[in-house]
Parts: C-alpha cells; structure tokens; sequence
C-alpha cells in the first residue's frame, strides 16, 4: 500500500483506507443513512450503485450492519486510485457483496447490468461546470469541479441503471437545488424527498438531500431539516445517533 494511505476507522471491526486525494466527509456521511430509508424497497435485498464511490465510504457505511446492507453493491469511480484505495480495504475487510469498478459513468454498458439496480447514490461534485477556481490537482478538479461529468450525466447513467421504481439520491448545494431537480425530471425521476441540512435552526442550509424515484408520480416530500448541533455547540441527538448508527429522537425520523 502507498505510504502516503492512511486508516480511519468506521467501527471497532471496521477501518477504511484513506489518502489526502481520495478521504471522506460528513456530507457523505449523511447521504449513506439518507439513502438507507428509501422506501419502496427492501434496502436488504437491493442491489445498489455509488457513482463516483472515492475510498468507498457510502458503500462501507451500509456494511456495518451485518443485517441490514444491500444484497450487491457496485461502486463506479473514473480515477484509479480511488479504486485501488477501496480495494486494499476490501483486501484487509473481505466482501463478496462490494464490487469496485475503474469507469467512466457514462460508459457503464456492459459493465453493470443495465435496470437492474433498485438504489443509486452519488456525492456528486458541488461546481457547476465552468464556475469557480479549478482547483491545481487533478483528483480535487474531479471531486469538486463538473469536469469528468455534470449532474445531466450522473441522472442520464442513473437512469440507465435503475429499475422502474428505483431510487437516486444524491447531495448538494442548495444554490444547485433547481439543477438536480431539473436533471432528474429530465430522465423520468421524480423527485420523492427533500431534506436541507444546517448548522442550527438559526443558520441557511449549507446541503440538501434529495431522493428521486424513475417513473414516479408528482409529489415531493420535505422533510424537517437535519441539524448539526443543538444551539450550544454541541453535536445534534439526530448527528450523534447518525455517527454511532443509534436512533433518533424523532419518531419519523429514523436511522
């Protein structure tokens, strides 16, 4: 392994494999436990897609559970060393049900079999194409910037791999809210869910969760907004439930 990798640990049986190109943060956090309450599905029996996977944090977060992780998992990233930090995890933690794939999203045909995912996720880059600094290595331009691919292409490679009711969900900005929404209509996903993340319940959202169904009827859903601490600096009941996989306090909404 590359000595510039690094191990951070998920829980006491679990560490994923990390570098300073390729690391994870609460923004990925929360969308792995978004996506988890999907409905429509057995999230236990799925078979589910993280496009743009990086080290593999959203996957590895839903294999925790031993009891309650999706039946395969692919995991799509177009820069090899993502892939290659996901698969020296994979060889230190072992998993039949976790499948690592070096590839352009939108060149999966004959890669992934096409409508037959039930969930797709994505921690997509936050600049719009063409706006903003470009950032000087090529894995944060990636990351950061729509310069590998834009939110047309991540709903149009979702829309391929999804079954007649499967679900996308991604994060993002809030100013890129009417972006997502209009991509996912474009290609027959309906936004379902919505929910703004924020500091406090003082403070604007600083992200937004969003979970779109293909072929689905108009409705959408807004769901209370996920804060991040409680009004004295403190990590939030819900934030705390979410980092140690406990519950929340809200009846409605559940980890």
């Amino acid at each position: 392994m590359d000595k510039t990798w690094n191990w951070e640990a998920l829980s006491p049986s679990l560490s994923v494999c990390v570098s300073r190109q390729h690391k994870f943060g609460t923004d990925a956090v929360l969308l792995s436990t978004f996506a988890r309450r999907c409905c429509g599905f057995s999230f236990s029996g799925s078979i589910a897609c993280d496009l743009g996977t990086g080290c593999g944090i959203i996957p590895l977060l839903w294999y925790r559970n031993p009891s309650s992780h999706p039946k395969e998992t692919w995991c799509v990233d177009i820069q090899p060393q993502a892939i290659a930090q996901l698969n020296a995890t994979l060889d230190r933690y072992p998993n039949p049900n976790i499948h690592p794939l070096e590839s352009d999203l939108k060149d999966l045909k004959g890669k992934i079999p096409l409508q037959s995912c039930h969930l797709v996720t994505c921690n997509p880059p936050y600049k719009k194409q063409g706006a903003g600094i470009l950032s000087e290595e090529a894995p944060d331009r990636t990351a950061r910037h729509e310069t590998q691919c834009t939110i047309k292409d991540i709903a149009e490679a979702s829309r391929r791999l999804l079954r007649q009711g499967g679900r996308l969900c991604l994060c993002q900005r809030p100013e890129r809210l009417a972006d997502v929404m209009e991509a996912m209509r474009a290609n027959r996903i309906e936004p379902k869910r919505l929910r703004f993340v924020q500091k406090d319940s003082c403070s604007p959202p600083w992200l937004f969760l969003i979970e779109g169904r293909l072929g689905g009827k108009p409705f959408l859903q807004i769901e209370a907004p996920l804060l991040m601490e409680d009004g004295q600096g403190n990590p939030s009941t819900e934030i705390q439930g979410i980092y140690t996989q406990g519950k929340t306090c809200d009846k409605n909404n559940k980890i």
